[in-house]
């Protein structure tokens, strides 16, 4: 969910410490620095408020936008705005000890937290992933070399939307798609009503309990400024894309646009 809003110094971080030995350019983030520092500070409790605020529902939501995602076995593929590597690991089980994946992001502390967690775990595919540090809107891969993208909780706080989707078509190998998972900016007033109760009266006041209020105060007004399912679909479009269609899980609470290059 970690976005990239901040202002950092471009290093790759991997479970061995750079498993890529390819080249990449140097990396400027031209975001907002409060918004990296934000995510850093949540980095430790992250994956236990997730845990809580969703009654474990994420991990379903992250399962349904890997699957959208097409990645199979052997695949080259990408998650952008990987925050602790939920996504990554899921995506490491699609593509197998033979594929890779890169999980990069914008804050230092969830990565360091998702280099610590793939430590841990035993299986083979596990190994597959890399770690870097880096700009959604200014991607250090080549055209054409992924085979899947996934984005969770990412596009809503990129500065420039478009200019990411644009970056993700380039990167993205034709006849493969994006899945981005995210909030569900609704047309229906009783879903967007439920959505602002849920947070002021659910996620804040727990957040509070970590000492977390203020960076969690932040999520109900970048919902409202994010678009709507057909909104998405359209900047889709405008960046490249053959296709793209937003569905709506959850009851309309959380939203997934899945575009094909």
């Amino acid at each position: 969910m970690a976005a990239l809003l901040g202002i950092v110094s471009p290093v790759t971080i991997t479970g061995k410490l750079s498993l890529n030995s390819r080249p990449r350019r140097r990396l400027v983030v031209k975001c907002s620095n409060e918004r990296r520092i934000l995510f850093n500070r949540i980095a430790p409790v992250y994956d236990n408020l997730n845990d809580l605020l969703s009654l474990g529902q994420h991990r379903i939501w992250k399962n349904m936008a890997v699957s959208w995602s097409g990645a199979k076995t052997g695949d080259n593929v990408l998650d952008l705005c990987c925050g602790s590597g939920d996504l990554a690991f899921l995506l490491s089980e699609k593509v197998g000890s033979t594929g890779k994946v890169m999980g990069l992001d914008f804050s230092s502390e969830q990565l360091a937290v998702a280099a610590s967690r793939q430590s841990l775990k035993a299986r083979s595919c596990y190994k597959c992933i890399e770690w870097i540090e880096g700009d959604a809107i200014d991607l250090p891969f080549d055209d054409c070399e992924f085979d899947a993208i996934t984005m969770g909780y990412g596009l809503r706080n990129v500065a420039d939307r478009l200019r990411a989707m644009k970056e993700m078509y380039r990167v993205l190998k034709p006849g493969s798609r994006v899945s981005i998972l995210d909030f569900n900016k609704s047309n229906q007033s009783v879903t967007t009503f439920m959505q602002d109760w849920m947070i002021d009266n659910v996620v804040v006041p727990v957040a509070t309990v970590y000492g977390l209020a203020k960076e969690y105060e932040y999520l109900k007004y970048s919902i409202n400024g994010y678009l709507t399912g057909e909104e998405l679909e359209t900047l889709a479009l405008e960046a490249g894309f053959s296709s793209a269609c937003h569905y709506e899980i959850s009851g309309g609470f959380m939203g997934n646009l899945v575009a094909e290059r």
